[in-house]
């Protein structure tokens, strides 16, 4: 008889639920399979899957990818081995299914057709468990999308057996006993992009469990606990479910604010009671979530009853009774906050950071969540995935929820809401289309960035008038380093770090970040100067600190600092609280500190570039400075029609002559004088229709433009020396524009 022996892996996100076993080309031949062929799989217990082919990157590594059902028919885990080969399956006369014991159904009129109909063609060994999917028509209701574990009580003939159309498929609505372990519970296959993550958990729990004499022959103590920390939504608590599932070790689990408790000892009375049970029922995991309401820094705390409750956990963690087969799981989103003492090696040995998941994970958590969606065939998943920046996995459940109610509204007219059932022809006519998802993008935000979000205005490089040279060097600085990085790593050399847009006021220096923001596709956060100052002694350096570390947890993105001489004036001169000394101070530490940028990028802005501390102004640091001046004819031909685009101008307006008389004005001018103009038309007559070149050259009378002689020199005078990289553009110059 010809078999191999394999690993055993996770199954592709689509596959879980359906009974299908994953090989790879070479092991289909040698066992003289073709896909659509039963094999046998034979762990502890012996089940049988449908076989299918691997993807590519699965190929010649000797492994046998099926799903947690499987897995628990074949009583096997990830990583070990199973014997594999081909099965003779017979046509099923009888299939007895019964549901387990914690489950109570209740089956409807149809339910056995229901059930036939999704395990057809499906190879059942007695004793499997067979998972059945809900759906919204569903006899027995339970979340959409969510198997239901049902046991194969008896099937007639023995052995692997066939369902066909003809066999006869029976519910039986009592729940069967003898089987303590059923796949209602979450596995490996419904957490997206954690790869490497559960690898190391798997290490550190499920070998000393399942292998304890591996940690005896080494002579070391197994790990005896795991935190797991990273911001909310990225699957922590996910992973303590699944690992609990898979290892078939008991799970305790303790939410932390539950245990607390106002009677004097209760709350560590409790903590001991849980590790006691769970060194009796050992190998267990206790799982302990949002530890930092439980074991927070004990200096920092007033109450009594959080630092007893400390010490009670620091000695059941190591204290003199040894704990067995217990290992400790705590997820927290607040990793600084937790006592320090928990931190060390034979309390928490590792600290697993759980992030924001990159493209390929958003993509492997898109498919989970759209396992049981219809969705049309427009629907690009991965394109969704490379939109979906800075999101975590629970970002994108709800992505994928609020796509579901953008295609539900669209056929609420045509359900009738007072009858009792809605017509079957309708829900199979059902399907999520791509225009529901970009509707939902545009509504759910990456939770990371709910308190710095700003609404990105939709401004395209189009409407950025004139200006051909600075549109140019801010392009090369920001979208090339975001949407083409490879041009970057071809030459071996870093992308800058920082671009500084200076010029006189008006010019459409805001204007142009917020282009960039919407061209690259990149998170944006804007951070308006003045609004991080705070009087409070280190606040304001904080909220620079917390703004850097969000750009980065959401990378890639862009911070675009307004105003920048009013956050980051030059040093030396203030007196006082001295604020923005410090303030500078930080800016520069996370411009270039020791602490990766990673994708972000910053763009500053200002009219005031002498007033800004040198230091910020070097290679490293912002190290592009665009001049940001006043447009030529040709631009301001070009501002001119943009800002009239949507107005009804006469004939007799000839924007190249306005363009021509107009030196001196910047953009921000040359949009007054349009909404002059068209007030003066209207001025003169209520129901004008339009605005004639007489009312423009009214208009230009009214509005001054901004640019002056001496504005125009200084500015000069600050390409020159920024030209020159010469050093403190205050130390040469006096008193000329109010500086002194």
């Amino acid at each position: 008889m010809n078999e191999v022996q394999l690993e055993v892996a996770k199954a592709y996100p689509n596959d879980s639920g359906r009974g299908i076993a994953r090989l790879d080309p070479d092991t289909l031949l040698h066992l003289k399979l073709s896909p659509g062929d039963i094999i046998e799989i034979e762990g502890a217990d012996t089940t049988a899957a449908k076989v299918w082919r691997a993807d590519r990157q699965d190929w010649n590594t000797d492994t046998v990818r099926i799903d947690g059902f499987t897995r628990q028919n074949a009583d096997v885990g990830i990583g070990e081995r199973v014997e594999i080969r081909k099965a003779e399956a017979e046509k099923a006369d009888t299939l007895v299914l019964a549901p387990p014991e914690e489950a109570s159904v209740q089956f409807g009129s149809d339910a056995a057709g229901m059930v036939k109909r999704q395990i057809l063609k499906r190879p059942v060994v007695e004793h499997d468990i067979v998972p059945v999917m809900s759906s919204t028509n569903h006899p027995f209701m339970r979340s959409p999308g969510q198997a239901i574990p049902l046991i194969a009580v008896e099937t007639e003939p023995e052995g692997v057996v066939l369902i066909t159309e003809d066999t006869d498929v029976e519910l039986r609505e009592e729940p069967i006993s003898g089987f303590e372990k059923t796949g209602g519970g979450i596995t490996y296959e419904d957490i997206g992009g954690l790869q490497k993550e559960i690898q190391r958990v798997r290490e550190m729990v499920e070998l000393p469990m399942k292998h304890p004499q591996i940690f005896k022959k080494l002579g070391i103590e197994p790990p005896q606990g795991v935190l797991l920390h990273g911001p909310p939504g990225t699957g922590k608590t996910l992973l303590a479910k699944a690992v609990a599932n898979e290892t078939s070790a008991s799970f305790f689990s303790i939410a932390g604010p539950e245990i607390i408790s106002k009677y004097y000892g209760e709350s560590e009375q409790q903590l001991r009671e849980i590790f006691e049970d769970a060194s009796e029922e050992s190998p267990s995991i206790i799982f302990i979530d949002e530890l930092d309401s439980i074991a927070p820094k004990r200096e920092d705390v007033t109450g009594e009853v959080e630092r007893r409750v400390v010490a009670q956990l620091l000695t059941m963690m190591d204290g003199l009774e040894s704990r067995g087969q217990v290992i400790v799981i705590a997820a927290t989103n607040r990793v600084d906050s937790v006592d320090p003492a928990l931190r060390r090696p034979g309390r928490f040995d590792r600290e697993i950071e759980i992030g924001v998941p990159d493209e390929t994970g958003r993509n492997e958590i898109l498919q989970i969540h759209t396992r049981g969606m219809p969705l049309s065939d427009d629907v690009n998943l991965g394109r969704l995935a490379e939109e979906t920046h800075g999101f975590v996995g629970a970002d994108i459940e709800s992505l994928t929820k609020e796509a579901a109610m953008k295609a539900l509204r669209r056929y609420l007219p045509e359900i009738d809401l007072d009858e009792e059932d809605i017509p079957p022809s309708l829900i199979d006519r059902m399907i999520i289309k791509r225009e529901d998802f970009r509707g939902a993008l545009n509504e759910v935000s990456p939770s990371a960035m709910r308190e710095v979000l700003v609404e990105l205005p939709k401004i395209n490089w189009d409407d950025v008038g004139g200006l051909p040279g600075p549109k140019k060097e801010v392009r090369e600085s920001v979208e090339w380093p975001m949407n083409k990085p490879e041009k970057f790593e071809r030459m071996g050399i870093n992308p800058p770090s920082g671009v500084l847009l200076y010029g006189p006021p008006g010019t459409g220096k805001t204007l142009m970040a917020k282009a960039v923001a919407n061209e690259t596709d990149a998170n944006f956060i804007s951070v308006r100067g003045p609004q991080l100052l705070s009087k409070w002694v280190g606040e304001s350096e904080k909220a620079i600190r917390q703004t850097f570390r969000k750009a980065r947890q959401v990378a890639p993105t862009i911070i675009f600092f307004d105003e920048l001489d009013s956050l980051a004036p030059g040093r030396g001169g203030d007196v006082g609280s001295n604020v923005s000394e410090r303030v500078v101070n930080q800016l520069l530490t996370e411009l270039d500190g020791l602490e990766e940028m990673g994708e972000v990028m910053v763009i500053g802005a200002t009219n005031r570039p002498d007033m800004i501390d040198p230091a910020l102004i070097r290679s490293g640091r912002f190290d592009r400075l665009v001049m940001v001046g006043e447009p030529d004819i040709e631009g301001r031909e070009q501002i001119l029609k943009i800002h009239t685009d949507d107005m009804p101008i006469a004939a007799d307006v000839s924007l190249r002559e306005l363009a021509e008389v107009s030196g001196g004005y910047v953009g921000s001018d040359l949009e007054s004088i349009a909404r002059e103009a068209a007030i003066e038309a209207l001025r003169q007559d209520e129901d004008a229709e339009e605005v004639d070149m007489r009312h423009f050259r009214q208009a230009m009378e009214n509005v001054r433009p901004t640019i002056t002689d001496d504005l125009r020199e200084y500015y000069e005078e600050m390409e020159e020396e920024f030209r020159g990289g010469g050093g403190d553009p205050n130390q040469r110059r006096g008193g000329r524009i109010g500086f002194q």
